[in-house]
């Protein structure tokens, strides 16, 4: 894609790695928006898992030109780095009153990767309220090993959150980021458009990297979430070390020492 990319801070790289998900408010201009509805109302077609964003969405498609706008654009790439693959995509319609709300679950069979991960990206054209039924999502869920829906029993979390959010909202979602729709209360037909992307090269130091020891960046990668049970939730930690070492290319990189300590392996006798 050739446009203007507005790349991702290490600060914001570390609380996606922390949270699970970035949020940009209110990115799509409300022409955009109010294109949007018809579009997503006619549907649009699929296209084959693996298939390049440019032969997905051609050039001055509504999607296309989603996907190029600048904050977008650039934090696709700080993500999933360039001309990453369309895994799939989807519009979801929930009608005024209607639906049910989706089992808490997350997009993947149990994922293992260490070293890599894809994006969902989540657009909506319209004010979201609480009454529609947004969509809701639980921060830092998305390193913990689950298979897809094996968290649907769960109904509600302590720091879960319900998305509300101005039309032009674009959320990027961890894969394995535990989320579902909630039911439509409302009046008005909600949409959401979703695209998931699989990189294609390896992701590191593909965003804006000149804040990489910025003090935030720690903050961002030791917070902790309300729902977080005690032993389990330095595990969380821990496992953000090890994909932030991945990310960064920084091998001794670590937190309160949570990696260090359990990879330590002494090769000489002290006498």
């Amino acid at each position: 894609m050739e446009t203007t990319e507005v790349l991702l801070s290490s600060v914001q790289m570390a609380r996606f790695v922390a949270r699970g998900s970035l949020r940009l408010d209110a990115v799509v201009p409300a022409a955009m928006n109010a294109e949007a509805l018809a579009v997503l109302a006619a549907g649009v077609p699929d296209v084959p898992y693996g298939t390049p964003v440019a032969e997905a969405y051609p050039g001055g498609s509504f999607a296309r030109r989603l996907l190029e706008l600048p904050q977008v654009a650039g934090a696709l790439r700080s993500l999933v780095g360039p001309e990453p693959w369309v895994d799939h995509h989807a519009v979801h319609v929930r009608e005024p009153h209607g639906g049910e709300a989706q089992p808490l679950h997350g997009d993947a069979i149990i994922d293992v990767r260490p070293d890599a991960f894809d994006v969902q990206l989540m657009y909506y054209p319209q004010d979201v309220t609480l009454e529609m039924g947004g969509t809701l999502s639980v921060p830092g869920s998305h390193l913990r090993r689950t298979n897809e829906s094996d968290t649907g029993r769960y109904q509600n979390l302590r720091g879960q959150d319900r998305l509300v959010c101005p039309a032009g909202t674009v959320v990027f979602l961890h894969h394995g980021l535990w989320h579902g729709g909630r039911r439509n209360d409302s009046d008005t037909v909600r949409y959401m458009f979703k695209i998931r992307f699989n990189p294609r090269v390896r992701q590191r130091l593909l965003w804006d990297a000149s804040d990489l020891h910025d003090p935030q960046v720690d903050a961002e990668l030791d917070a902790t979430f309300p729902w977080y049970e005690w032993a389990t939730g330095r595990l969380e930690r821990y496992n953000r070390v090890l994909l932030w070492r991945e990310l960064t290319g920084d091998s001794g990189y670590d937190l309160d020492h949570w990696v260090t300590r359990v990879s330590n392996r002494p090769k000489e006798t002290v006498a």
